[in-house]
């Protein structure tokens, strides 16, 4: 489990258990998967956060696609949809409220889903997400583990959001910057997991990259598979500027925190992080997908995103390597 994660806080309780339960709270997967028949699986997840960007409708945007994201990963495709909102409400306009879920239902209808209620509470801190159901066919869920030796590594979305967050907040990123990330972040993952189904593409193991950044993302998918992965350096796609405000040590507590915690799993030839390094820990709002996959069907994959006009940078990063101790990340 990584950094402040709930696994930590369950850890030891006594969970109900049930024969047709695919995915609990056990892994460090990005939703629960139950068992409805052979045919029909339930994907159920929950993901909020407050503001990371000024205006409230793109905020409820890329809130609602990072939410969305945790069924794609899974190999599903999303149903349902519930509001959860905190509202400021003595210090806060109402409009604000709605703009934001505006911003959220604009994701959810682009998603195909539905938005079905929700839930409001007063709140000192505005904070906005959603409650997403999900389905999935039982021998087609995806998990972080059941990644195998020869496997290549596809990420769909390039890094640097929460550096290049950080400088804006200094006032320190140029026009353009603000607007690029939004878009990167309010763009939905549901095209390659699409691709992954409709073309019937072989995936061992899958997870999006968040709040733990690649490299702990990555541990987490290393350890739950019992292998090790190897990260080209050269080939980890990054958002333009990112890497000249991470070497001007531009960079969020977060990516730090991940860099403490994970640094015992990644062997990236080097005592201390270069701002290339510190990227690839940077916690992602809303990130892309990683793939394990087989190379034949990693081309497959890519083709078909650049077929369909996608407009992000998806790129093999790296490969599965059989490693003398599991979970071992190399960046190099």
């Amino acid at each position: 489990m990584g950094p402040g994660d709930l696994g930590q806080i369950l850890c030891g309780l006594q969970l109900p258990t049930d024969v047709n339960l695919i995915v609990g709270s056990e892994t460090c997967d990005d939703a629960g998967v139950y068992r409805l028949d052979d045919t029909t699986a339930l994907i159920q997840t929950l993901d909020f956060f407050t503001p990371i960007v000024d205006d409230p409708f793109e905020f409820g945007r890329i809130t609602a696609a990072n939410a969305l994201s945790d069924v794609y990963a899974m190999g599903g495709w999303p149903l349902l949809c519930m509001n959860i909102l905190a509202c400021p409400v003595k210090t806060m306009d109402d409009r604000v409220f709605r703009q934001v879920v505006e911003g959220g239902l604009e994701k959810i209808k682009e998603a195909g889903a539905l938005l079905v209620g929700g839930h409001s509470i007063e709140d000192t801190e505005l904070k906005y997400g959603l409650s997403v159901t999900g389905i999935v066919h039982p021998d087609k869920v995806l998990l972080n583990a059941g990644a195998a030796v020869g496997d290549v590594l596809v990420l769909t979305k390039p890094l640097g959001t929460g550096i290049l967050s950080t400088a804006l907040k200094g006032g320190l990123a140029g026009e353009g910057v603000e607007s690029r990330i939004v878009e990167l972040m309010a763009t939905l993952n549901r095209l390659p997991a699409e691709l992954i189904r409709e073309l019937d593409i072989m995936v061992h193991a899958c997870t999006d990259i968040t709040g733990f950044g690649l490299l702990g993302h990555l541990h987490e998918m290393a350890e739950a598979s019992g292998v090790s992965v190897l990260v080209h350096r050269s080939e980890v796609p990054v958002l333009e500027g990112t890497l000249e405000f991470a070497d001007m040590g531009i960079i969020p507590e977060g990516a730090h925190t991940n860099r403490t915690f994970y640094r015992g799993s990644v062997d990236s030839g080097q005592a201390e992080a270069d701002g290339l390094e510190m990227i690839c820990y940077d916690p992602q709002t809303s990130g892309g997908l990683v793939y394990a996959m087989p190379a034949e069907d990693a081309e497959v994959l890519l083709s078909g995103l650049r077929k369909a006009g996608y407009g992000l940078e998806g790129r093999i990063i790296g490969e599965v390597v059989q490693g003398k101790k599991t979970g071992r990340v190399i960046f190099r």
